[in-house]
């Protein structure tokens, strides 16, 4: 009985968690868009003011991040609907999701601006008003700190890959908004016309690095890769840490948006009662829960000894 109420109150405790995540990650996606919106009315008008080509790049990566700030705030809530008839594992994977259209979405912008650059590299010319730009970009930068430190946090407590692949192009906006202050310095204040398209390629070639790492990201999830093998360790540690474990096998891993998936064999005492065995495999998912919050934990009873066919990875 003693372990019954503690299941309880691990359940209770794991929804409160999860309402709490959910709570966050919704947030998140409001502050993305709005802070977005921002931005773009900002930057396009910097931009039809001074004509630079950085300042293009970086008004398209403001539109591409509100943008994909939709995509997420979308995905986001399709992926918080409880698990239901068709879809018993939940709808984490909508997050995943919504990362590959973001990757496909930045890396069709960034060959864009390849051409926008090749163009005025060919065909440079000084920029226009670059006082108005710079102070464009230091608001920019500003809020977008506000912003990322706001994911960093949400990602922090919630895991949520959507979140993070959010914060990515937020942290690159943060980088290419100092590199355009730099372009508009160079060529506004020095004269050198060869600095806003060399800046505006190394604006592209990390819009594509971004892309890159958010596909790779999504393709995980998707692909139910494992756990990192650090926390594959943590979850061997605690399950072999009960006394009355002797061993462990067949260990299984993946994630679905913030949800984590376990699944075990505990090798155990083959003269061990089935009752007492159950009881000992429903500690040892206590313990997972509280190391791992809102998992869900499979367990399989095995009599230590007993040969069968067990995975070799």
């Amino acid at each position: 009985m003693a372990v019954e109420r503690q299941q309880d109150t691990g359940a209770g405790d794991s929804a409160e968690i999860g309402a709490s995540s959910a709570r966050l990650m919704r947030l998140a996606t409001y502050a993305a868009v709005a802070t977005a919106s921002v931005l773009i009315l900002a930057k396009l008008a910097a931009w039809i003011l001074t004509d630079s080509v950085s300042m293009l790049g970086s008004l398209m990566d403001s539109s591409l991040d509100g943008f994909a700030s939709l995509i997420n705030l979308m995905a986001v809530r399709h992926a918080l609907v409880p698990a239901d008839r068709e879809h018993r594992f939940g709808h984490g994977k909508a997050e995943a999701l919504a990362g590959l259209a973001q990757a496909a979405f930045i890396t069709g912008s960034s060959v864009f601006l390849l051409l926008e650059v090749g163009d005025r590299a060919f065909r440079p010319h000084k920029i226009e008003a670059s006082e108005i730009g710079i102070a464009v970009l230091v608001v920019s930068i500003l809020l977008t700190l506000l912003l990322v430190a706001f994911q960093r946090h949400v990602v922090k407590r919630t895991g949520s890959l959507a979140i993070s692949a959010d914060s990515l192009h937020y942290k690159g906006d943060l980088l290419m908004n100092l590199a355009v202050i730099l372009a508009l310095v160079l060529v506004g204040g020095f004269g050198l016309i060869w600095a806003d398209p060399l800046i505006g390629l190394a604006i592209a070639a990390y819009l594509l690095y971004g892309a890159w790492r958010i596909f790779a990201l999504a393709r995980d999830q998707l692909m139910d890769r494992e756990l990192p093998d650090d926390m594959r360790a943590r979850i061997r540690e605690i399950a072999t840490g009960h006394a009355s474990v002797i061993d462990m096998h067949d260990l299984r891993t993946r994630a679905s948006g913030t949800d984590t998936f376990i699944q075990m064999h505990l090798e155990m005492d083959p003269q061990m009662p089935l009752i007492e065995a159950h009881e000992i495999s429903d500690e040892v998912e206590g313990w997972l829960r509280e190391a791992f919050p809102g998992a869900e934990v499979i367990i399989h009873q095995d009599p230590f000894g007993v040969e069968e066919a067990r995975a070799v990875f």
